[in-house]
């Protein structure tokens, strides 16, 4: 793709997004992706690091949220919360500060996006393990750190799978057009508008 023309925060919840997303840093240039390391991070936690980049003169922070973990409290407050805080730019000129914080959503969790990338579904996933049995299909996937070193990057290992970063893309966008139409709370992924969002944000 290229490099990016702004400074821009990925913040992740987990292991998972991190190796993701760590893996895109090849496509996208000048990524910065918090944890620097892989850890699970609360809802407490994700707000300090959006502080702490806004603090630090990010003028983008992506956060990349799992929802099966929001349908019960107290994190679906607390997400409510934070969602409705970051809700406006966070603009203060005379600190040089200027940041928008956007959530992207993927219901129930970033696999659905992995297996975007080799076809498309709208099935209703009662738990996790599901959705992971269906993407192991796909490509022998685990949700294991085990894995994910092994993988030597997740994105070019799906690619070499067979799967296509366009084709998760156009899937996740469809997901959400017909979360739009037919309005399902399930099985959808924001995450191709946040990669196309990226591309937006690269120099020429």
């Amino acid at each position: 793709m290229g490099k990016l023309k702004h400074s821009v925060l990925i913040l992740g919840e987990g292991p998972t997004e991190f190796y993701y997303f760590n893996s895109l840093r090849d496509v996208v240039k000048g990524l910065t992706i918090r944890p620097d390391y892989p850890k699970h991070t609360s809802m407490r936690e994700l707000e300090e690091k959006i502080e702490g980049g806004i603090a630090d003169g990010y003028d983008r922070i992506f956060c990349v949220i799992d929802m099966d973990t929001k349908d019960e409290e107290p994190e679906r407050c607390q997400y409510a919360r934070m969602k409705k805080k970051y809700a406006k730019p966070i603009n203060k000129p005379k600190k040089g500060i200027y940041c928008e914080v956007r959530f992207f959503e993927t219901h129930r969790c970033t696999e659905l996006f992995f297996l975007y990338y080799f076809r498309y579904t709208a099935r209703m996933y009662n738990d996790q393990l599901a959705l992971l049995g269906d993407l192991n299909k796909k490509c022998g996937y685990e949700k294991t750190i085990d894995f994910f070193r092994k993988s030597k990057g997740l994105h070019s290992y799906f690619e070499k799978q067979g799967g296509k970063l366009d084709a998760a893309i156009n899937n996740a966008k469809h997901s959400m057009s017909e979360k739009l139409s037919d309005g399902r709370t399930y099985t959808y992924s924001e995450l191709g508008d946040m990669i196309d969002e990226l591309r937006d944000l690269i120099s020429n």
